[in-house]
């Protein structure tokens, strides 16, 4: 079985860039909730609600991320090694419930527009840009391979480019007295949520549901192993990710001839490697059978 693995060090890193974004994030939470009810800012609550929601994601994202560490036991033969996609699913939803909040408040205000105390909004907009940056930057690089950290990563990114609307509105309302973009900001923030919240979404669902990965071509896949030699057929195929890190397949393999458990280990290797090398897949689970009676086709329903 071939299986890949990440250093401890990795990890540690990771949840340390972690645990600097969550007490950042309550930092600007706290000044913006009371600064938007002190200045009467709505973009400024609702950047707060934003920051607040990033906080919960981001404790989500942690646990998540200590719990995928723990090892398998009798119980729970694959650890908890989901916990960071179900996160990456408890954010998205979160967002998106957000963002609908936001856009009902919005249309309520832009048709009463109130006086807002500018300064007051432009100095914490500002704290929040510089905040949201630095988190943003240090979770940049594990977004890139871990869905868990993406949601977290794409919560700071969305927060930071709200903390800008927010100054510019802030400016706005200063030099222009235009008090109205306060409300036009909220509703243009809560549509990027959504809009950002549904692909987390969409993309943590399809792994809840073990369906196949977006980039695996599960005909390519049964072509490249059936040309091996003796191999018949590669049938009853699944595909899917247990986690960011591994991608298992578990199939019926059909063989040409009553090969001995020795030649079916040489076999299972070079499928490991050819399925490791060409698709990244890196657990594999075959039941060889010769002239064994049962459906043959690529995708069977259990």
């Amino acid at each position: 079985m071939s299986h890949t693995h990440h250093t401890h060090s990795y990890k540690d890193v990771k949840d340390r860039n972690l645990l600097i974004s969550i007490f950042l994030n309550v930092l600007i939470t706290a000044a913006q909730i009371i600064g938007g009810l002190a200045s009467g800012s709505l973009a400024l609550l609702s950047d707060a609600l934003h920051n607040f929601s990033d906080v919960i994601s981001l404790i989500v994202s942690f646990a998540a991320s200590k719990l995928s560490k723990q090892k398998a036991s009798i119980n729970r033969t694959f650890g908890y090694k989901r916990a960071e996609i179900l996160a990456a699913f408890v954010n998205a939803a979160t967002l998106v419930v957000v963002a609908v909040l936001l856009i009902i408040e919005a249309v309520k205000r832009f048709h009463e527009p109130q006086e807002i105390a500018s300064n007051l909004v432009i100095w914490l907009a500002l704290i929040a840009i510089f905040a949201n940056g630095f988190s943003v930057l240090l979770l940049k690089k594990e977004s890139k391979s871990n869905i868990n950290i993406r949601s977290a990563y794409l919560h700071l990114l969305t927060d930071m480019l709200a903390s800008v609307a927010v100054l510019i509105g802030g400016l706005l309302m200063k030099f222009y007295q235009i008090f109205w973009v306060d409300s036009l900001l909220t509703f243009l923030i809560a549509l990027y949520l959504i809009y950002v919240g549904y692909d987390l979404l969409k993309t943590s669902t399809k792994m809840l549901m073990l369906f196949t990965p977006d980039h695996i071509n599960i005909k390519e896949v049964v072509r490249v192993v059936n040309q091996l030699p003796k191999v018949k057929k590669l049938h009853h195929v699944h595909i899917w990710n247990l986690s960011d890190d591994e991608l298992h397949l578990e199939a019926h393999l059909d063989l040409e001839e009553n090969i001995s458990t020795r030649d079916f280990n040489e076999l299972l290797l070079e499928i490991e490697r050819v399925l490791h090398d060409q698709f990244n897949i890196n657990h594999v689970t075959i039941q060889p059978e010769y002239k064994k009676e049962d459906p043959k086709e690529v995708i069977v329903q259990d």
